[in-house]
């Protein structure tokens, strides 16, 4: 049974597809897809953002290395409806005593505002990455109110007594190797070992021993270690951790040294600001799949898209239910979503995170609608909201 949210039955094999209303612009549906795993059963949203009381934003617990189930995500933030969002670190099991944070792969924007970036490809979660693709992809919604794919890169610097470092990291899980990385209030209170941990190319591989870490506040250097601490940021003050030759640089900084960090993402194929963003890969771009797309593993499968033009977007979660839980392969979700009229669609995590919930007309809480793989909603860090007034 689900705790803390109402579950909808799903519906037979071979419901009729019709839509309900959720919010004006946006609206419901279930229906039967036929795949090579066996039936799976979708569940559907489509948003209008040509409607200008609804809007697409992120959900999130209020900080980067948290987690909590989608509906508790909707209900606090009032969205009208939801879905799972990123691949996270999910778990440590490979660094014994390290903490898993929780935090997402990649980027991430909230209401305008960036979150995080994204960590380095052998650092992430989740399947294979089509080729050609990596962790700075990201499905968002610009100032224009028109959904796109793009890709963000993080553009920052440090900048010391000694001269300018580069930044390599924000609000992440993992650095790169031999990096400097910012961490803000918006990380949250979970312990910063992580970020030294594994290399550019495995995930597994050892913690750095050659760390450090340096605090700054009202732009002076107020505290340094050895090590990555953990415990809440307070507002204005920026942690830098540094491993190998990062560590190397900041170890030439003393209490009292200003400092000066400046970081924003930098949008590869947009010149409009971002209001939301979120990461995953890419499956279909230009209403053509992406080649290389995994045609053998079939999962349950969480995928957003938009048709020409951006201002319609389709969401698109599978049914965990035993009788559905063969799903699709990404090949087929791509398929699925240029079927439904999407140009581009972007994958999202799936498996035991898989998950969708609406708020029906005069409700208080949202309803899960379709049946969690585990059987239980899983805690992710963010997902994707749709709001509505009016």
């Amino acid at each position: 049974m689900l705790a803390g949210a109402a579950l909808a039955g799903a519906a037979p094999a071979g419901a009729v597809p019709a839509s309900r209303r959720i919010a004006p612009g946006v609206a419901y549906r279930q229906f039967d897809i036929g795949a090579a795993a066996g039936t799976t059963h979708a569940h559907l949203l489509t948003v209008d953002l040509g409607n200008p009381h609804v809007r697409v934003d992120l959900l999130h617990p209020g900080a980067v290395a948290a987690r909590a189930t989608v509906s508790r995500l909707a209900d606090s933030a009032g969205a009208v409806a939801g879905v799972n969002g990123d691949f996270f670190d999910i778990t440590e099991t490979q660094h014994p005593g390290v903490e898993a944070t929780g935090a997402s792969v990649g980027p991430a924007v909230a209401d305008g505002r960036v979150l995080k970036a994204a960590v380095p490809r052998g650092q992430r979660f989740g399947p294979a990455l089509p080729p050609g693709t990596g962790t700075q992809d990201v499905f968002g919604v610009g100032t224009d109110r028109r959904a796109r794919l793009d890709r963000l890169s993080l553009a920052g610097t440090v900048t010391t007594p000694d001269g300018r470092l580069p930044l390599k990291g924000l609000n992440q899980y993992a650095l790169p190797q031999n990096s400097v990385g910012a961490f803000t209030s918006r990380w949250g209170s979970a312990s910063r070992e992580r970020a030294v941990c594994g290399t550019d190319t495995d995930r597994a591989a050892k913690c750095s021993t050659d760390t450090y870490e340096v605090k700054v506040a009202n732009g002076r250097v107020v505290a340094a270690s050895d090590a990555p601490g953990r415990g809440p940021i307070p507002s204005g003050t920026t942690v830098l951790v540094g491993r190998e030759e990062g560590a190397q640089r900041l170890r030439k900084l003393s209490v009292g040294d200003r400092v000066t960090v400046t970081h924003r993402l930098v949008a590869a194929g947009s010149g409009v600001p971002y209001v939301f963003a979120i990461g995953g890969f890419p499956v279909l771009r230009g209403g053509e799949p992406l080649s290389g797309l995994d045609h053998v593993t079939s999962a349950v499968r969480t995928v957003v898209g938009f048709r020409p033009g951006g201002r319609h977007v389709l969401i698109l979660a599978l049914d965990g239910a035993a009788e559905y839980r063969g799903g699709m392969t990404v090949a087929e979700e791509a398929a699925v979503m240029r079927s439904l009229g999407a140009s581009d669609a972007f994958n999202l995590d799936g498996g035991g995170s898989t998950e969708m919930v609406t708020r029906s007309a005069g409700a208080s809480s949202v309803t899960v609608r379709n049946h969690p793989s585990g059987e239980t909603e899983r805690p992710v860090p963010n997902g994707v909201g749709v709001f509505a007034t009016g």
